[in-house]
């Protein structure tokens, strides 16, 4: 089988154990296709190699189908870590990946208060890149979380976590995983960041997904809500017009 070996000296510690975990607790869910864990060490991961393809709107269909399955596997709770692994994870580039909180919470809302919304406000702090107003509007919107506004009745699923178009690859096979954050957490997480950045035929994938498992009432008017962590993130990793981003985002909510 030919191989990709993903490497980097002196990564963070367990960085490349925790992808390899979150590979293959997707890949567990039997859903969405991800790419195969071959041999994991302390600076590399070694992968099986993907032939890429131009997508097209059957294959993306069929993504939004196994997408679905994938999030209905589910996760122990919000928060959760993927099986094989304890402690936080990391999300960003390679070259400058991020703590990310895990644990274990009862409700969506906690959850993503404690362990993102606050979490990426204290990144921006030690950073000196938070405003009094961005602060007041992380704030806010940490409590109306906090509080339940934006909970339902979904359980836990079973999350890529940082799924934007980069993340997705085309094959001859159908659209293939990479390079997770996994963790259990809202299913609207995973669609809105492949909104945030633009995925071939969004359309059709999320159409499909929905005849898979229908989504929340008023699901479009939450997708910008699942997108303040990752672009506030990016304000974190690249400064610039995300921090701008981020304000906009959060002013809808609060």
């Amino acid at each position: 089988m030919p191989t990709f070996t993903k490497r980097r000296p002196r990564p963070p510690d367990g960085f490349f154990r925790y992808e390899a975990a979150g590979l293959r607790w997707l890949r567990a869910a039997h859903g969405a296709r991800v790419v195969e864990v071959l041999a994991v060490g302390e600076d590399a991961i070694e992968l099986e190699r993907l032939e890429t393809t131009r997508p097209d709107p059957v294959t993306a269909e069929a993504f939004g189908r196994e997408l679905a399955a994938t999030h209905r596997a589910g996760a122990p709770s919000f928060g959760s870590p993927p099986d094989g692994w304890s402690g936080d994870g990391f999300f960003g580039p390679l070259d400058d990946p991020r703590p990310l909180p895990t644990g274990a919470w009862s409700s969506w809302g906690a959850f993503h208060a404690e362990a993102r919304v606050a979490d990426v406000r204290d990144k921006l702090a030690a950073q000196r890149q938070l405003s009094p107003g961005l602060r007041a509007g992380l704030d806010a919107l940490a409590d109306r979380l906090r509080a339940g506004e934006f909970d339902d009745d979904l359980p836990p699923a079973r999350l890529h976590g940082d799924l934007w178009s980069g993340n997705v690859m085309w094959t001859p096979d159908g659209a293939v995983l990479i390079d997770p954050a996994a963790h259990g957490g809202h299913p609207l997480t995973d669609l809105a960041m492949l909104a945030l950045f633009g995925l071939p035929h969004l359309d059709r994938v999320l159409a499909a997904y929905a005849e898979s498992t229908p989504l929340p009432d008023g699901w479009v008017d939450l997708v910008p809500l699942h997108q303040v962590y990752p672009v506030a993130m990016h304000a974190v990793l690249f400064g610039g017009g995300y921090l701008h981003q981020t304000e906009d985002l959060v002013r809808r909510y609060v």
